[in-house]
Parts: structure tokens; sequence; C-alpha cells
């Protein structure tokens, strides 16, 4: 079993910052990629960013240059170090792990949301 459990979330006001973290554990033998996805109300859930087990990164561009994508390779923990957070930035965010678990193929793994609010 691999679980994802998020942690960092909460309420922020206009230009505040949040740090989200997301651990993976279980039956892990190596981990491809993690990343944050986040869905708003009545939205797709799209993707934050991601970043790969070879360093590369990619961000949604309506995050570029407010939010980092960090970690996973020493603690399989990737974090999000949210900056100038807007009331757009207003979702529940959803981790996500590219896992090629033991005795299992290699697939996508969720964790079950962390809700952030952005509002004054």
């Amino acid at each position: 079993q691999v679980q994802l459990v998020e942690s960092g979330g909460g309420l922020v006001q206009p230009g505040g910052s949040l740090r989200l973290s997301c651990a993976a554990s279980g039956s892990i033998f190596s981990i491809n990629a993690m990343g944050w996805y986040r869905q708003a109300p009545g939205k797709q859930r799209e993707l934050v960013a991601r970043i790969t087990s070879g360093g590369s990164t990619n961000y949604a561009d309506s995050v570029k240059g407010r939010f980092t994508i960090s970690g996973f390779h020493a603690d399989n923990t990737v974090y999000l170090q949210m900056d100038s957070l807007k009331p757009e930035d207003t979702a529940v965010y959803y981790c996500n792990a590219d896992i090629s678990a033991l005795l299992r193929p290699r697939e996508d793994y969720w964790g079950q949301g962390t809700q952030v609010t952005v509002s004054s």
C-alpha cells in the first residue's frame, strides 16, 4: 500500500504564504515524479507544479514566479512553497505521485487533498 499524506493548507490573507507538504509512504520502490494539482469549485483539476526524479520542474502559468516545488528525493516528501497568494489560488490542493511500488506496476497515487483559502 502507498499513502500520500498532505499538510500545510489553511486560511491566509492575499499576499501571504503557505508551504504544503506531501509525504509518500508504504511499499515504494521508486518515485518517478511528484506534483501538486488543485481544484476550485466549479472548475477542473489542474496541474500546479510537478517535479521529476531528474529534477525537471514545470508550473502552471498562473503560479510561475510565485510557487516553488521541491524535495522528495531524500525523504519521499515534496513541498510546494506558495508566496504572494491570490484569492484565485483558493482551491483544494492534491498531491500526486508517480510511483513504482513493490510488486506493483508504475502508477499514479493521490493524496486526500488539503484546503487552501486566500481571503481577507
